[in-house]
């Protein structure tokens, strides 16, 4: 019984976490969503438009986020981890040298998928605060030119406590949500009290009867509606940090009643007031509790940046891991919790892409327009790689996965269509975003690894070369030498250029190659392969997780293997630094950009965690 009440006890706190982190992003979609369904296509205030938009919204609160992603998406967990690259793992067999067609297109849309995250990313924080902040000029007309000064002043605080970490501040998340949530639902409830009539919505006929009496005007508000389902792939990219249950429960005890009541509640006082269109959240609010409410509203909008910003910190940290980035200085803000991560370049990068984009459009109506396109193509990117993880994974039949999959594609692909009638008034950002991130991307990984096949040819196997070692004894030095190179089996060119102009070799050599899994994290018991090659060579294999903090030495240290003492302080770090050249036309455009990325990328010292002192550099030039 003291077990149950501790285990039950731990998983209401966890789900309060939860609350605080998760549903940042979807809790204050209120702020915006509702309003713009009518105003993006001038839609006419009926009672008839209402009932049709609330259940237009309830249905997709229901089908995208309680099915789809609550009950499918996030059982498609990569040992516990979520998120888009998390879900291009488990779609991508691993294991092959060379990837089929099928396996390289659905690789490309989790790159795709990922670096539309990053425009989530800028928008997200920009059009939160924007809606919340807001509320001022409905308090005080005079205000409104503080508006756009005002959230760049959030925005900016808001990514300069990000090198403090998210530990510091998320103990508070919860408790404010939770207190989000609550004032949400009751202002619902008031406005529901008053008049009821709009519960009707819940019957999906009147979302089916709205869309096909007025197709144009239903088909342009879905680019709308939409937006109250953004924050799906951050609760699928959270899931690591909490898991499935404590998720679950806080949607649909808390988070969905209270949203569900708070879009009903908007619609009940537009019904009574339709003047109100232009902030119907606020208005539903008593005169005196507008302040208390904007200041709730503007916590509220910063958790939910809070949410977005962590996830890119997360995203970049496991693409680098899986070679679609390049390496990237990582600090790490918690001794608790691993996934708790700060990395300054995305930080600052963001901060400034989210101070243009509030100046630029300011106001949340304005940037409402930019923002469902990042949201929809991930989505519609989710439900292609969720099929193929049914089908290689859970071992589905075909019919029943093409069957649940269809209905979610045509719910994607029907939001997605919507959402590129408003390229031209802002939907352009998202996709240069996208297409900027994705096109880094794609060039790292198809630039590393041509560099890693030319520097590869000639290769000569380390048996051979410890076989003429045998046979032409070098001069050794005390110490031990430790040669970083990534393929295993070989010789590094580094080992070669070093013996060639010095003309000794350590006593001890260490070749280490370090692989990342495509799971999260490796067991420290299984990081290590050892293989004595004899003249005093070992070949070391050391696995990292794409979520953990690859650190060779600590690695190195703690492998209890007969024969292989290593010992830190007697060790020098030999590496072998590459000046990447590109001849030829601007047609390899995109190799150029490798070389660009491949000259600013923090070095592999730094990276692998290795002791300046101890490291010694050898240059090599390659040519692609």
């Amino acid at each position: 019984m003291v077990e149950d009440q501790t285990g039950s006890r731990r998983l209401l706190i966890t789900s309060l976490a939860a609350l605080g982190v998760v549903f940042g992003d979807i809790g204050t979609s209120p702020l915006y969503a509702f309003r713009e369904t009518f105003t993006v296509g001038n839609l006419e205030v009926t009672d008839q438009n209402v009932l049709g938009i609330l259940s237009l919204i309830f249905w997709s609160l229901v089908v995208v986020v309680s099915i789809k992603y609550l009950v499918f998406v996030m059982r498609a967990d990569n040992h516990g981890e979520g998120g888009v690259l998390a879900l291009t793992a488990l779609a991508v067999r691993p294991g092959r040298a060379r990837l089929r067609l099928p396996a390289r297109v659905l690789l490309t849309l989790g790159i795709v998928g990922a670096a539309f995250l990053y425009g989530d990313g800028v928008i997200t924080p920009a059009i939160s605060v924007l809606s919340a902040v807001e509320g001022l000029s409905l308090a005080t007309p005079a205000l409104e030119p503080l508006v756009v000064p005002i959230s760049v002043a959030v925005i900016v605080a808001l990514f300069s406590i990000q090198k403090r970490g998210t530990g510091q501040v998320g103990a508070v998340f919860g408790p404010v949500m939770l207190l989000w949530f609550g004032v949400m639902a009751v202002l619902g409830i008031g406005q529901l009290l008053a008049d009821p009539s709009v519960i009707a919505a819940v019957d999906p006929s009147h979302a089916i009867r709205f869309v096909t009496s007025q197709p144009r005007a239903a088909f342009v508000s879905l680019g709308a509606v939409v937006l109250v389902v953004t924050g799906c792939e951050a609760l699928y990219a959270d899931m690591g940090h909490f898991g499935r249950r404590p998720i679950r429960l806080a949607w649909f005890v808390l988070a969905f009643p209270a949203l569900v009541l708070n879009y009903f509640g908007q619609g009940a006082l537009l019904v009574s007031r339709p003047e109100t269109i232009d902030n119907t959240f606020y208005e539903m609010a008593p005169s005196w509790a507008l302040f208390p409410l904007i200041l709730l509203a503007t916590a509220a909008a910063v958790i939910a940046s809070q949410a977005l910003i962590s996830g890119a910190f997360s995203l970049t940290r496991q693409a680098s891991h899986l070679g679609f980035l390049p390496r990237v200085r990582i600090a790490h803000t918690s001794t608790r919790e691993l996934g708790q991560v700060y990395i300054g370049s995305v930080n600052y990068a963001l901060m400034t892409a989210c101070v243009v984009t509030v100046i630029a459009f300011g106001s949340s109506g304005s940037l409402a327009a930019a923002y469902g396109i990042a949201v929809t193509t991930t989505m519609l990117i989710t439900t292609l790689l969720l099929y193929s993880v049914m089908r290689l994974r859970w071992r589905w039949n075909r019919w029943v996965a093409a069957a649940l999959t269809s209905v979610f594609l045509a719910i994607d692909v029907a939001f997605f269509s919507a959402n590129l009638l408003k390229i031209t008034d802002g939907g352009w950002l998202p996709i240069a975003i996208g297409a900027a991130v994705t096109a880094s991307m794609l060039s790292w990984f198809v630039g590393r690894r041509r560099l890693v096949a030319r520097m590869g040819r000639g290769n000569l196997p380390i048996e051979r070369f410890i076989g003429s070692i045998a046979l032409h004894p070098q001069k050794r030095v005390e110490g031990t030498g430790v040669y970083l190179f990534p393929e295993p089996g070989v010789t590094p060119p580094a080992l070669l250029a070093n013996l060639r102009n010095n003309g000794v070799l350590h006593e001890t050599i260490v070749l280490v190659s370090v692989q990342t899994a495509t799971s999260p994290r490796v067991h420290r018991a299984a990081r290590a392969t050892v293989h004595p090659l004899g003249e005093g060579f070992f070949q070391v294999v050391l696995k990292f997780g794409y979520m953990e903090r690859v650190d060779v030495p600590e690695a190195l240290a703690g492998i209890g293997v007969a024969d292989f003492g290593f010992d830190p302080t007697d060790a020098v770090y030999i590496l072998g630094k590459e000046t990447v050249v590109v001849p030829g036309s601007w047609r390899r455009l995109h190799l150029r950009l490798f070389a660009l990325m491949h000259r600013n990328a923090v070095d592999a010292a730094r990276y692998f965690k290795l002791p300046p002192e101890d490291v010694l550099e050898v240059g090599v030039q390659v040519e692609l």
